[in-house]
């Protein structure tokens, strides 16, 4: 899958950097695993504009891993992080906070 940043989120050769743009990564764990991205749309909608939402799938069976990642104004996330930190969501208290940059391998 091809991650082309958008114009107001800039990108370095390490990949996004969302600091610097008016995007916020917002990463959301202890997800149902029937949980798709047009639910985590859906849920993170009623905050604001979602740019993206997705749930994160192992590479070998398909299925999903229990966390995704959701892009939002960074003032919109803000408020959903507030909103949805420990929020019953089918059964399971999410686990909700700004994405911390992947560590190189």
């Amino acid at each position: 899958m091809s991650r082309e940043p958008k114009a107001d989120c800039p990108s370095t050769e390490d990949g996004w950097d969302l600091e610097k743009g008016t995007q916020m990564n917002i990463y959301v764990g202890n997800l149902p695993y029937s949980t798709n991205g047009d639910e985590l749309e859906t849920l993170f909608g009623k905050y604001g504009t979602v740019e993206r939402a997705s749930v994160i799938t192992d590479r070998e069976t398909g299925r999903p891993r229990g966390f995704g990642f959701v892009e939002m104004p960074d003032a919109d996330g803000r408020k959903a992080i507030e909103a949805l930190d420990g929020y019953e969501f089918s059964g399971r208290k999410l686990n909700v906070n700004e994405a911390r940059p992947r560590d190189k391998r």
